[in-house]
């Protein structure tokens, strides 16, 4: 019997072994289930300008009495299903952001940045208690810089070489959620947990920043664990359940009650809102 099971597994062109392919390898970083965090409404924050020209005038404005705009976005990752979902807010059902936003020209850096964090996602009032409310933001890498050379709605990636004094840069920051987090987005908005594969090459929907996205996290290794804190999978990851799609999800704000969101909501908004992401 074991004659005939050697000589069955035997191949005239063996495999290759490959060498050691563990050098240099990129940071693991630690996801929690989205079931683990919590999620709330508080009230509605207007937009502060009615249209993108409105926005661009006040940019101007702003250059002239203080230079460069400094904008900070921040990339909060967990997962469903072993699959990596990045938070981010819809406003109208048509525009897509992540939370942060530029910095007033007095604020530095970080705390600024907090402080919009918190603005946009904070709980207020005693709505909520316990572990996760009142837990700090923890402000990691920084996987992107977009620049506005000029006063309109286009950014780009790189400094163009002939650009010497830009109107924006825009950084992205990784953030990495913590294992409990209470958040609160206002009622004007969603806050939704967009998968990797949905905003990969998806422009046309979220815009060229949006859609870089899995990009920069590929930079990292994740392991996935659960709710009890054991790693279930880890980069490369694991098949998804049998009969299981992944969707976006809303989870709060307006119209939110746990659906899933599907590719074909919005249809016919994507040139739109590339055009606004860039904003």
């Amino acid at each position: 019997m074991s004659t005939t099971t050697s000589t069955a597994t035997q191949s005239s062109h063996p495999p290759i072994m490959p060498k050691d392919f563990s050098a240099h390898q990129p940071q693991t970083i630690r996801l929690y289930p989205l079931s683990n965090y919590t999620f709330g409404t508080k009230e509605t924050q207007p937009e502060e300008d009615p249209s993108v020209l409105a926005r661009l005038k006040r940019l101007e404005e702003h250059y002239d009495l203080y230079g460069m705009r400094r904008t900070c976005e921040g990339v909060l990752v967990c997962h469903e299903h072993n699959h990596p979902h990045v938070l981010m807010l819809q406003i109208a059902n048509a525009f897509f952001k992540l939370p942060g936003d530029y910095l007033p020209f007095e604020d530095e850096e970080i705390d600024g940045f907090k402080k919009r964090l918190n603005e946009r996602l904070a709980p207020v009032g005693s709505q909520f208690s316990g572990e996760g409310v009142n837990e700090d933001w923890e402000i990691g890498d920084t996987i992107a810089q977009w620049w506005r050379p000029n006063f309109e709605t286009f950014m780009y990636p790189f400094l163009p070489g002939h650009v010497t004094r830009p109107k924006e840069c825009k950084k992205l920051y990784f953030i990495q959620l913590p294992k409990k987090k209470v958040l609160s987005v206002p009622k004007n908005m969603k806050l939704l947990a967009v998968p990797l594969f949905e905003l990969y090459d998806n422009t046309a929907r979220y815009g060229p920043q949006l859609s870089a996205i899995p990009h920069l996290l590929s930079r990292y290794n994740f392991e996935f664990v659960d709710e009890n804190d054991n790693v279930v999978a880890a980069t490369p990851g694991t098949p998804l359940p049998e009969g299981h799609i992944l969707k976006t999800k809303v989870l709060a704000g307006d119209g939110a009650d746990g659906q899933d969101e599907t590719m074909a909501d919005n249809a016919g908004e994507g040139t739109e809102t590339a055009g606004a992401n860039g904003v």
